[in-house]
């Protein structure tokens, strides 16, 4: 089964996943498709208020940052990673439920990213808004380092995601039965 979509201008069909046998959701993935992650940069960029930095968590928003970062002319961008590595000195963690995965993760920044961000304007951009948790856990850390976050957005809000006034996004993403539709 597949939910068939325009996203920035584009179709794409997406493949639906089971999470229970009563919830499935259509998986976005951007990775791989440079058209789809090159539109809806644009698109984004121009919803955004002015920012400093942009922060992602790892791994599913990383082209789009990274392309949003482009576009936009900045040369920085952060992606708070699922653990510490060797390079990250000071590190700074917290945990996340996400709905696709299966386990609780943690995302780390280290002190460059920290210092980054600290008295900066930071934007909050991910692929996919469904349970906010992962929102949750960065605005965690943009928190606790000391950075001021000007805007949450994502391509798509997914489930309850729909109804929340505190994220920009491109489009809603409903979530299914079992059987394909579409749960109201």
């Amino acid at each position: 089964m597949d939910y068939r979509m325009e996203i920035a201008g584009v179709e794409r069909s997406l493949p639906l996943c089971k999470v229970s046998d009563d919830l499935y959701i259509a998986a976005f993935i951007m990775f791989g498709d440079v058209e789809i992650t090159q539109n809806c940069a644009r698109e984004l960029l121009k919803k955004a208020p002015e920012f400093d930095v942009l922060i992602t968590a790892e791994s599913k928003g990383i082209p789009l940052l990274y392309e949003m970062a482009r576009q936009s002319g900045n040369n920085y961008y952060i992606v708070a990673r699922k653990e510490p590595k060797l390079y990250m000195k000071n590190v700074i963690s917290t945990t996340v439920d996400s709905i696709t995965t299966a386990h609780q993760q943690r995302l780390c920044i280290g002190e460059e990213e920290a210092n980054a961000m600290k008295g900066k304007r930071v934007l909050v951009v991910d692929d996919v808004i469904s349970t906010g948790e992962s929102l949750a856990a960065l605005e965690t850390l943009i928190h606790s380092v000391g950075g001021n976050i000007v805007a949450r957005m994502s391509v798509l809000a997914e489930g309850d995601a729909v109804k929340r006034d505190d994220i920009i996004y491109l489009a809603p993403l409903p979530l299914f039965h079992a059987d394909g539709t579409e749960i109201k």
